[in-house]
């Protein structure tokens, strides 16, 4: 790597002990992180608009005129509000500043800026509140995209953007480009020098759109070089012979009949595992269930485990949070219970004498089958003879906890599960390691939920419909974006079409967020009994809350999407989302799937206030639109494949350090994504162990993103 990328950021002229130590806290120690801390965001500050024609309650740039002197009233409370009086040729704006005194020294009458932020009325007077602003010169012309970086304490933007000009021209030109230079200019892609320069600091919207598409590509054909290898390397033969059985005994047992589509998942399932002779070598299973919500996928798992005790091994299966493995536990140890099969349940929360009998039992073999979290991967447990591995809500675990598990036995059978259907098109690139197994059949007897698009006007009607659905002896759930108001204080974010446009959005003033929608509600509703579950509460709590509700004894249930896995409350039957513009089709889907479990007629109510045609387009399709295969394939045409490596597959692929996409996930061009993916099988095929000089970075780039998982590559 170049001396000047591993130079140590306090080195930098004007960067002394205490601005590097709160660059420290960014994650920035050395020139190179520098250069890899991106914006988050980009605000078009070059298409100024004048006073009589811009949005109100929109951000946008305008070239003012300072008219009056600067005023500033203090109050008791130590605020400080300072006004003066801007003006452009088609009016007059009262621009407002909150405890900021020194801007007399900055705003002189006649002086001329360029402000962006946006326009409001306070009693019935024009504003500008708390602008961004830039001396304006015509002979020296003003970027016309600006940066939006992540923030420290102490780092301001104005002191970011003078440290980024200080370097970003050398330490691109010092950027080893791991892209071979006949795929770069295969697919018209910039050099990575470029990329770099534009990301920081577009000369354009088409420099920016060209950096953004650069990066996407880089990081989709390191994502796509990880499940090619994967799958090159996976193991041919030595599986588990399991022994042929029938599971009859399983299936009377069952107060329903499977669907075709189960059937035919559990006869792949059987013949991935089963020996049919003595001679007859195997390789071990590596396949995912990929269904709609409610669908049965849990049920061809627990077929799994029973071929797999019935050959006389042991099964596993880890799940991602305590409340689902809690209930997965009490359903499949009841029905395992009857056929004489030991099943326990090993989380977090198991007290530590119970952890020390499991781990024995795990040890000995006396139990058959564990279910568990996280704390089935502990080094502490050992199986006997783990003969099948099984992981529900597949894109919530990474690649590494996966094989963490599985390595309890190197050939014991894989089986993933999914609730999120995926694109075909997507799935056998994105589980390109892994056989795919699709279940588009819904069980007998299952009841569409009716949807309902609505806004904020429709408030009291929300709460006599709440009041009436407990009435009649059903649960609500309410879902907010956000668990405290302070989380989003100003929400910049990406627009669909990012790639193209990836300006910042307006803030969100008016985001429902659960700690104060939950003391509205008890205001509003005080006859209802209403709890709140949210992901920063303890283990302890979470499972105490949902036992509560699942037990009938909570009326409304406010949450983040947390309720989103697996959960199964059959008497729940509304199904509330606040703020559902915010919140992508396949999660709107998952969550709409929480409810219509039973018996009860169930509706989902999605409240938006958005004006985004975009926005209501994506609703629009919930309303209409049941079948999850159809809603995955609309959110991949408008959102673009990224959004599912984001939330679907990546999290936490990297062995360590967690790798998470920042440039795929804004992609919406498909055609880029699959020629990624073309791009890496084939330059595993032609050069396995990437030996090749062309290839030599793209190893180096492999070995830190996938540390552990690359040492095959010789």
């Amino acid at each position: 790597m170049s001396a000047y990328l591993d130079t140590c950021i306090s080195e930098l002229n004007g960067i002394g002990k205490t601005r590097a130590k709160q660059l420290g806290k960014m994650g920035v120690n050395t020139i190179k992180d520098l250069v890899y801390l991106f914006p988050r965001a980009y605000e078009c500050r070059g298409d100024t608009k004048l006073l009589s024609t811009a949005p109100f309650d929109l951000p946008a740039p305008f070239i003012l005129t300072v008219g009056t002197t600067v005023k500033t009233v203090k109050f008791r409370n130590r605020l400080t509000i300072s006004k003066f009086k801007a003006f452009d040729d088609s009016g007059t704006v009262e621009v407002v500043f909150f405890n900021s005194p020194f801007i007399k020294d900055v705003f002189h009458i006649g002086d001329v800026f360029r402000f962006y932020g946006k326009l409001t009325f306070s009693k019935k007077t024009l504003q500008l509140q708390s602008p961004k602003y830039e001396q304006y010169d015509e002979s020296k012309p003003l970027a016309d995209i600006v940066p939006v970086y992540p923030l420290t304490e102490g780092i301001s933007s104005k002191i970011l953007n003078k440290i980024m000009l200080s370097v970003i021209d050398i330490a691109a030109s010092e950027l080893k480009d791991p892209l071979p230079e006949e795929i770069r200019l295969k697919h018209t892609l910039p050099t990575l020098s470029y990329a770099i320069r534009n990301l920081h600091f577009p000369s354009d919207e088409a420099a920016l759109s060209s950096a953004l598409r650069r990066m996407a590509f880089d990081e989709m054909l390191l994502f796509g070089l990880g499940i090619a290898i994967s799958s090159r390397y996976k193991t041919k033969s030595g599986g588990i012979p399991f022994s042929p059985c029938s599971v009859q005994p399983l299936v009377q047992l069952l107060p329903y009949e499977l669907t075709g589509d189960q059937k035919k998942t559990v006869n792949e399932i059987y013949k991935d595992t089963v020996r049919k002779n003595s001679e007859e070598d195997i390789s071990p299973m590596a396949r995912i269930v990929v269904g709609d919500v409610g669908s049965g996928k849990t049920i061809c798992a627990v077929m799994a485990m029973y071929i797999c005790v019935m050959s006389g091994y042991q099964a596993a299966l880890m799940v991602p949070t305590e409340i689902l493995a809690r209930q997965h536990y009490d359903d499949i140890s009841e029905m395992f219970g009857r056929l004489g099969i030991k099943t326990e349940l090993l989380i977090g929360a198991t007290p530590q004498k119970e952890k020390r009998r499991i781990h024995n039992g795990l040890s000995t073999g006396e139990i058959k089958v564990v279910i568990g979290t996280h704390a089935l991967i502990s080094e502490r447990v050992e199986f006997e003879n783990l003969g099948l591995v099984i992981t529900d809500e597949q894109h919530r675990f990474g690649v590494a906890q996966r094989s963490r598990l599985k390595e309890k036995s190197k050939n014991a059978h894989l089986l993933v599960m999914s609730a999120t259907p995926i694109p075909r098109t997507l799935a056998l690139t994105m589980y390109g390691d892994l056989d795919v197994s699709r279940i588009t059949e819904m069980p007998k007897g299952r009841m569409r939920v009716d949807t309902f698009v609505v806004d904020e006007s429709y408030r009291a009607r929300i709460y006599d419909f709440i009041k009436k659905q407990v009435a009649l002896g059903g649960q609500c759930y309410i879902v907010c974006p956000s668990i405290e108001q302070k989380e989003e204080p100003y929400t910049v974010s990406f627009e669909p079409s990012s790639i193209s446009s990836p300006f910042a959005t307006s803030p969100y003033s008016d985001l429902k967020n659960v700690t104060d929608y939950t003391e509205e509600l008890k205001t509003a509703l005080p006859e209802l009994r209403i709890e709140t579950l949210h992901g920063k509460m303890k283990g302890e709590e979470k499972d105490s809350v949902m036992d509560l509700f699942q037990k009938g004894k909570v009326d409304v249930l406010v949450s983040t999407t947390v309720i989103e896995v697996g959960v199964n409350v059959p008497n729940a039957s509304l199904m509330i989302v606040e703020n559902a513009d915010r919140f992508g089709l396949s999660q709107l889907h998952q969550l709409r799937g929480r409810v219509g479990r039973g018996q009860r007629k169930s509706y989902c109510i999605l409240v938006s206030d958005s004006k985004s045609d975009s926005a209501k387009e994506r609703l629009e399709i919930m309303r209409t639109t049941y079948d999850g295969y159809e809603i995955a394939d609309k959110d991949l045409s408008m959102r673009g494949p990224g959004d599912f490596f984001l939330e679907k597959s990546s999290q936490n692929f990297r062995q360590s350090g967690g790798f998470t996409f920042k440039f795929a996930k804004l992609c919406d061009d498909h055609t880029l994504f699959e020629a990624a993916f073309s791009e890496a099988k084939r330059v595993i095929t032609e050069d396995p162990e990437l030996r090749r000089n062309e290839n030599v970075a793209l190893k180096m780039h492999l070995d830190l993103l996938f540390s552990a998982d690359t040492s095959y590559i010789s």
